[in-house]
């Protein structure tokens, strides 16, 4: 994807609020957002529409105006393979750590987003994007990986419009998938996505309807000017 030309510089526009009609369209996206880790379709994802969806990761908020990321797109069926197969291995180590009814559950969610999306995207944070000193991470050295989720969700939020799903996948170790990529050891691995179109959404977090866990009520996480105060 080519970086789009330096514009001129210009002042401030006015911050109108969207339409009413614009604005419902964000929040039914944000609503309706899923972790997709089954029902994926085998066809292929337009590249136009790949590259709407990398445009809305790169157009992100990142602190410095450091942008990061980089975007690793896997296609290549042994090079997912290898992933399905870093992921199976530590899937058994993380069964083992539930008990009873917990494990039986854990393993009867189906996690096959790696074999059935046509597209992973591993999504990385190089720290040294913008020199040594940072605007804005001088204290917190977390910063450029907090930009970097950001792009995650950047994506996210665009593929549900477009009708893609999207799934995280986080279990690994993190040295199998740098190997398998050839990530430098200085550049953090973000995030494992897998893409593509999906026969269907669950209307609630799947999570919720297997019984894994439930949204927690936000009036039990909203304090008031100190810890604690409700």
């Amino acid at each position: 994807m080519r970086p789009d030309p330096v514009a001129e510089p210009q002042g401030p526009v006015a911050a109108s609020p969207f339409s009413a009609n614009e604005r419902d369209a964000v929040y039914k996206a944000i609503e309706t957002r899923r972790d997709v880790r089954d029902q994926f379709l085998p066809d292929p994802l337009p590249d136009d529409l790949i590259e709407r969806l990398l445009g809305a990761a790169h157009a992100a908020p990142s602190v410095g105006f450091m942008q990061p990321w980089n975007f690793l797109l896997i296609r290549d069926r042994d090079v997912l393979q290898g992933a399905w197969e870093a992921f199976a291995r530590a899937n058994e180590e993380a069964a083992a750590l539930f008990a009873d009814e917990r494990q039986a559950l854990y393993r009867s969610l189906k996690l096959e987003g790696i074999r059935k999306a046509p597209l992973s995207i591993c999504v990385t944070c190089d720290p040294d994007r913008a020199g040594p000193v940072v605007l804005g991470r001088t204290h917190n050295p977390r910063m450029d990986v907090y930009s970097t989720v950001c792009a995650v969700q950047n994506l996210w939020l665009a593929a549900r419009a477009e009708g893609v799903g999207v799934g995280w996948v986080s279990i690994f170790h993190d040295r199998d998938v740098r190997a398998l990529l050839g990530i430098p050891e200085r550049v953090e691995i973000v995030a494992w996505l897998c893409l593509g179109y999906v026969s269907e959404l669950y209307d609630q977090p799947e999570l919720a309807a297997k019984g894994w866990r439930q949204r927690l009520p936000l009036e039990d996480l909203v304090f008031r000017d100190r810890w604690g105060n409700r």
